[in-house]
């Protein structure tokens, strides 16, 4: 499959551009980025064609996976998927509802196939854990909290991220965990009965109710200290407790999986549980979580 990188940043240069230029059935026909030298110089490490115009390489590519703040990556996969790629997309895919439905109607119309790359549906252990649990019936109550550092004190490529400054931790962690939440405990069918309160910088700490009658709490922040750092997430219910272990492996790892799982949709015609539909009740339950924080 030929795909096209769209974006240069931390992201792009570390997970998405090398697990590209690595997998056997992966031909990578070139990176796009809003500056041009920096796609020339990582299209130099990667092995392949910078592109000045985007839709050039819309043109030449199968499928694009995209690295770029949300609200720069929606209207870019629309034109993508009007162009005939499948959409290898990073979450949130929008922070908007109106941009991410605009995404999802894009790939009905055009019959392209998408996923969207929450991480820890792609990782080991999670993966896997995050099935088990799905499976399992009986589940009460659930919790998933991402305390991050990134501003609070890390030594991270992502401290500077405008897009990050701008929308916190809800809009970057948040859809983590509810990527765990949501497959383990169902939707959260009523987007009124979401609640919101405000913590420490960025923290946010979100109240969901599930379909089947399930509740669950989330806890998200880039602004703890390094040392307070942690991803932790458990469910409770009549088969017990479950903890969410931890990840040991390299993002770039779980990307390669997510370039496969957008290959078996391709070649079944199968959605994926985490294609452009999850991702946007995603974005609409994070908008309505953002909405009671302004109550």
């Amino acid at each position: 499959m030929r795909f096209g990188l769209l974006g240069t940043g931390p992201w792009a240069s570390s997970t998405h551009g090398p697990a590209l230029a690595a997998h056997k059935d992966v031909e990578l026909t070139g990176v796009w980025g809003r500056r041009s030298e920096a796609a020339r110089e990582l299209a130099g490490e990667l092995g392949t064609r910078a592109y000045d115009d985007v839709d050039a390489l819309l043109t030449d590519c199968d499928a694009v996976a995209v690295a770029l703040p949300p609200d720069v990556q929606a209207p870019l996969a629309v034109r993508a998927a009007e162009a005939g790629c499948h959409l290898l997309l990073d979450k949130p895919v929008a922070t908007t509802p109106e941009s991410v439905r605009q995404v999802t109607d894009a790939v009905d119309a055009a019959g392209v196939a998408s996923v969207v790359f929450f991480t820890l549906r792609f990782s080991e252990p999670t993966a896997t854990w995050i099935g088990e649990q799905a499976a399992t019936e009986g589940w009460l109550t659930g919790r998933a909290d991402w305390l991050s550092p990134v501003f609070g004190g890390a030594d991270s490529p992502y401290t500077a991220s405008p897009w990050r400054r701008e929308k916190g931790a809800l809009w970057d962690v948040g859809p983590h965990a509810l990527s765990v939440l949501l497959p383990v405990l169902g939707d959260v069918t009523d987007l009124g009965s979401v609640r919101a309160g405000r913590g420490v910088g960025d923290t946010v700490h979100m109240v969901l109710r599930h379909a089947d009658g399930a509740s669950s709490t989330c806890t998200l922040s880039h602004s703890v200290p390094p040392a307070a750092a942690g991803v932790t997430a458990e469910v409770r219910g009549a088969a017990g407790t479950a903890a969410l272990p931890q990840r040991d492996e390299a993002p770039v790892d779980a990307f390669a999986r997510a370039v496969d799982a957008l290959a078996e949709s391709v070649r079944t015609g199968s959605g994926h549980a985490c294609d452009v539909r999850f991702a946007q009740r995603v974005t609409e339950i994070l908008s309505s979580a953002e909405a009671a924080l302004g109550q």
